[in-house]
């Protein structure tokens, strides 16, 4: 009853942990961006009034405005939370819309090329995953109401992310003239759009880093709980794995002791049958010719009695002379008598596909009767030969 009650809180346990690691998954929520490259594009709406902060958000009257996307940007965001941004804007000066602290009576293009350094808030508030306000200083040359002019700029803004890489902008930036003759103004410059984000290095927030840390404690503590229960199926498993290699290594022996067995019987087999036709007889040669005599006809006839008791068998046959005579000479000889004997063979029953038949010529000599060498003839007549040799049982 004891391990009853174990086993099921080891389960429970087990379970448990299991849904736990399961509810603190890190997502895409859990990581911020370190640092990427940012493009942007959307509407742009200026305020050139000339009253500053007054009547701020008098649309109607005081901000200018096109109907089609008219604000580009691109930006490369670093880990310090620095960003350098470039940024083009066109916009039209309307009629009837304040500018310059008068109503303006002829539409004018309004163009500006600007660069900033900004500074992502987050790094001083604290990292979220979907907002991230920002502020930024720069400068830029704004063409307006006819008149061009440098600036000094500042820029307050945030972005809000719909997905980790898409997102919306909006920022507000002052725009201070370098040089306020010939009627130049300061002016404000508003901006919406969507922002792209890529090249992005991501790492963990510090939200991320915690639930990280938990996830990785109740993997741990759920090992161990897994740890202890298996030990006694590892011990166990680990056995019978030891026992099933001894019988393996057992049966292994066994049938290495069979095949070399065999090997041994094959080759005596093979011995017994090369001694029993070398006990037939041998077969010999005259001088200079490829005529079976009558004692190689019957070691021959023998040989073929042989071999038709043993049908799987096959032989190797060669054809030798003695060393007297070129080279070519004896070549040819020796093919005579191979095929003489080789003949004799077939017409005594023998299965063509059982003999391999070479000729040697004066290669091999069973003595030291060379060129130049006096020998007796007997002693020539033993290189004079065929040999019969036992290829393949």
């Amino acid at each position: 009853m004891k391990n009853i009650k174990v086993g099921v809180l080891v389960i429970l346990l087990h379970t448990m942990g299991s849904l736990w690691a399961q509810d603190l998954q890190l997502t895409a929520k859990d990581s911020i961006v370190k640092s990427s490259w940012m493009f942007g594009l959307g509407y742009n709406f200026v305020d050139d009034s000339g009253d500053v902060f007054d009547e701020l958000f008098d649309v109607d009257k005081q901000w200018n405005s096109v109907a089609f996307p008219s604000r580009v940007s691109i930006g490369k965001y670093f880990e310090s939370g620095i960003g350098l941004e470039a940024i083009g804007s066109y916009n039209k000066y309307k009629i009837g819309k304040i500018v310059d602290g008068a109503v303006n009576l002829n539409e004018t293009d309004y163009y500006a090329i600007d660069a900033r350094v900004s500074y992502d808030l987050n790094k001083i508030i604290g990292q979220t995953a979907w907002f991230d306000p920002y502020i930024g200083v720069g400068l830029g040359y704004t063409d307006a109401n006819n008149n061009s002019r440098g600036t000094y700029n500042g820029v307050v803004g945030f972005r809000t992310w719909i997905t980790d890489r898409i997102g919306l902008d909006f920022n507000s930036s002052g725009k201070w003239a370098m040089d306020k003759g010939d009627g130049v103004t300061n002016h404000l410059q508003h901006a919406v759009g969507v922002v792209y984000q890529f090249k992005a290095e991501k790492e963990l927030s510090k939200k991320g880093l915690e639930k990280q840390a938990q996830i990785e404690e109740i993997l741990k503590e759920r090992q161990r709980v897994a740890d202890s229960t298996a030990l006694a199926k590892q011990q166990e498993e680990e056995a019978r794995q030891l026992a099933e290699r001894l019988k393996k290594e057992e049966e292994a022996n066994r049938l290495a002791q069979i095949e070399k067995e065999k090997l041994e019987a094959l080759i005596q087999r093979k011995e017994d049958l090369q001694n029993k036709i070398n006990s037939l007889g041998s077969i010999n040669f005259a001088l200079n010719s490829s005529y079976l005599d009558k004692n190689s006809k019957k070691t021959l006839v023998a040989i073929a009695e042989l071999l038709k008791e043993n049908p799987t068998v096959v032989v190797k046959l060669g054809a030798y002379t003695d060393s007297r005579g070129t080279n070519k000479y004896n070549l040819w000889l020796s093919q005579r008598r191979m095929q003489r004997s080789l003949d004799y063979l077939l017409s005594k029953g023998v299965i063509a596909s059982n003999v391999n038949a070479n000729a040697y010529g004066e290669e091999v000599l069973l003595n030291d009767c060379l060129d130049g060498v006096y020998c007796t003839e007997q002693e020539h007549k033993i290189n004079r030969r065929i040999e019969i040799l036992v290829e393949k049982l």
